[in-house]
């Protein structure tokens, strides 16, 4: 069931729930929401262990464009409603731009418990070509001129996805979904900003004190698993994972057993309610 709550700029948020026990959200990555994408798998086999909360990033499935213009704070903003919606503090997992986004929501929210992030799209070294310096202007161009196809293939070229794979998947269904949040790609990239863009990441990107774990694939490009060990030496004190055999496509089977594993410490680490 859908419910709905209100971000502080007036914005109408979806959302869903499932299970029980303490509070975890779950940031989608670039143009996937609850209906298209890894969360509401990845809920339903988390929900054992959790009250897990899924939602529509802004532009995406159920959720508006925002009733202010976007920003990353007003992301923020919008998982602080969810906290507020859990009961005042949560959990939180990441994915791929999602990642990032967490990174800096916890930066900003103390009601942050433990944090869990998942191969940050970001380029570190030589290991792959940076992202264009004018990738954000050319996506605003071709959103502005309607040109979402476009823009899908702009993004999906600069992610590796191969010209003959690009040409399948515009024959399929799931490219009318790509097209239908293609406007939120720009806002994606912006959350990446500057940095990661063939250098390492600046010491001083996040500040983020609670305990966090950073993950990658053993099968991902090398250029995501050195973005994620420069991750882990940018954040300090933080547990980094390789697991065995996954890519950037993360399966729930897969990252549910880690997840659980370092989300329940807080619960054992706090002891038994009285």
């Amino acid at each position: 069931m859908t419910r709905f709550t209100t971000s502080a700029d007036g914005t109408e948020l979806a959302y869903s729930i499932t299970g029980s026990g303490p509070a975890l959200i779950l940031v989608d990555g670039a143009m996937c929401h609850r209906m298209f994408g890894p969360s509401t798998e990845l809920a339903s086999v988390l929900d054992k262990n959790f009250t897990v909360y899924t939602y529509d990033r802004r532009g995406r499935g159920e959720t508006g464009d925002g009733a202010t213009p976007w920003s990353v704070e007003r992301e923020i903003e919008d998982i602080a409603a969810l906290i507020r919606e859990a009961g005042g503090s949560a959990f939180v997992f990441g994915q791929s731009s999602g990642a990032v986004l967490a990174l800096d929501a916890a930066t900003k929210l103390p009601s942050i418990t433990r944090l869990a992030v998942y191969e940050l799209p970001m380029v570190v070294d030589d290991t792959y070509p940076p992202r264009p310096a004018d990738v954000v202007a050319t996506m605003d161009g071709l959103i502005a001129r309607g040109e979402r196809s476009a823009a899908v293939s702009t993004f999906m070229k600069m992610v590796g996805v191969p010209g003959i794979g690009l040409a399948i998947m515009k024959l399929t269904p799931v490219w009318k979904k790509l097209k239908a949040v293609a406007h939120t790609l720009p806002w994606d990239l912006r959350i990446l900003g500057d940095d990661g863009r063939g250098e390492p990441l600046p010491a001083d990107r996040w500040t983020v004190e609670v305990p966090t774990l950073v993950m990658n694939g053993g099968k991902s490009p090398e250029y995501l698993r050195n973005t994620m060990k420069n991750a882990a030496e940018v954040l300090g004190d933080v547990e980094h994972q390789e697991l065995p055999g996954q890519t950037h496509m993360l399966k729930a089977s897969a990252a549910a057993p880690v997840l659980v594993e370092f989300f329940s410490r807080a619960q054992r680490a706090a002891g038994p309610i009285a």
